[in-house]
């Protein structure tokens, strides 16, 4: 697909974070089965929970628009959980474990945040206020989700014994 207007990068950006929200889902459950904080383990299994809820939110923005909900490979999601995986193969110590599973878990919301961010403000720039609120949903869970697991390090690091 080329991109010629903000249109079509409005669609190809669409497309990319529906793919990446899908992979994002398939791997939530192996980060789960690795946390060992019990905390850790209910916010995972709770973001999974509303990563499910962005993948209905996108498909009913395509629908608004008249397209198939198809996802576009996202390289950038790839990478992400292909460091994840990495990662969490060379970990063995349950506390490097939990804290590796914080530090990826927000790598991800990040990469969220910024991708809907940018689909909120294109979306009120095309015109598309319904499309726009559904996006502006998703960016607001995608911003509690990193607080949290901020809070989360935070917690994690003030609790820790000086090495």
């Amino acid at each position: 697909m080329t991109i010629e207007t903000l249109d079509d990068l409005f669609l190809h950006t669409l497309k990319d974070v529906l793919y990446a929200e899908r992979k994002i889902i398939k791997s939530l459950p192996k980060m789960e089965r690795k946390a060992k904080d019990p905390k850790l383990k209910a916010a995972i299994s709770s973001h999974r929970d509303a990563t499910e809820d962005h993948v209905v939110r996108l498909e009913e923005i395509f629908d608004g628009l008249g397209m198939t909900a198809r996802g576009a490979k996202c390289d950038a999601m790839v990478g992400l959980i292909e460091e994840a995986e990495g990662l969490m193969a060379e970990i063995e110590d349950d506390d490097t474990m939990d804290a590796a599973l914080v530090s990826l878990a927000t790598a991800i919301e990040h990469y969220e945040i910024a991708r809907y961010g940018s689909l909120v403000a294109w979306a009120k720039q095309l015109g598309y206020p319904e499309a726009a609120a559904l996006l502006k949903r998703t960016l607001d869970e995608e911003h509690a989700a990193e607080s949290a697991l901020s809070q989360m390090a935070e917690k994690r690091l003030t609790a820790a014994p000086a090495a």
